[in-house]
């Protein structure tokens, strides 16, 4: 089998990095992480979660998939954001979406992909919900990127519908839940300015109250 010489290689350097930087790096991080964020993104490799927001490894509690979504019937996601505020009680959950996204794109396409197409099936049912709006765009490139917007706002308010994130508002933990766009073209986040951080905040056939 043919090693990936240059990743070990790439390795080596990065750990010589941190251990100059702080002798104690890998130690502390053996020990426990103590993030206040979870961070629910694309797999797109142009979005890397820590780098967008400047912060180190340990401090950023990340699940990723294709076209940052958060279906209820996907246990994967739904064990993550349990873990996160259960256990590692984060207080601020975000899902980043992205212009261009490659996921968002082939949803607004009918050609064949294969397994992937049930999974784009949850942003097909976006744009349908919110078809009016999204036809009234003539240039194709804003309707895409609203679609992106359109996707990261009703991922966020399925993570609110979650009982995890109810049961810990009834509990009176505080948490947010932001929806955010990253821009590729330009570095740049962009904050949809949906936040949600009270039961108050979601629709009553959502609703479920907790003793």
């Amino acid at each position: 089998m043919k090693k990936l010489s240059v990743l070990f290689e790439n390795n080596q350097q990065w750990v010589a990095n941190q251990t100059h930087q702080n002798p104690d790096f890998f130690k502390n991080m053996a020990d426990a992480q103590d993030p206040k964020y979870l961070w629910i993104g694309c797999s797109d490799s142009r979005v890397p979660a820590n780098e967008i927001v400047g912060l180190p490894p340990g401090e950023l509690f990340v699940h990723r998939n294709v076209a940052n979504l958060c279906p209820h019937t996907d246990f994967n996601c739904l064990s993550v954001l349990e873990y996160a505020i259960d256990l590692l009680k984060i207080q601020h959950v975000i899902v980043c979406g992205h212009y261009g996204c490659g996921g968002v794109r082939a949803a607004m396409q009918d050609h064949q992909l294969g397994l992937v197409d049930n999974w784009l099936r949850n942003i097909r049912d976006v744009y349908a919900r919110f078809k009016d709006e999204l036809e009234a765009i003539s240039d194709p490139t804003q309707r895409f990127n609203r679609l992106v917007e359109l996707n990261v706002m009703q991922q966020l308010l399925n993570v609110c519908h979650t009982t995890i994130v109810q049961k810990a508002w009834s509990r009176g933990q505080p948490l947010w839940v932001h929806g955010w766009v990253y821009d590729l073209r330009h570095g740049t986040l962009k904050d949809l300015d949906c936040c949600v951080s009270s039961l108050d905040q979601v629709e009553n056939i959502y609703r479920i109250r907790y003793p």
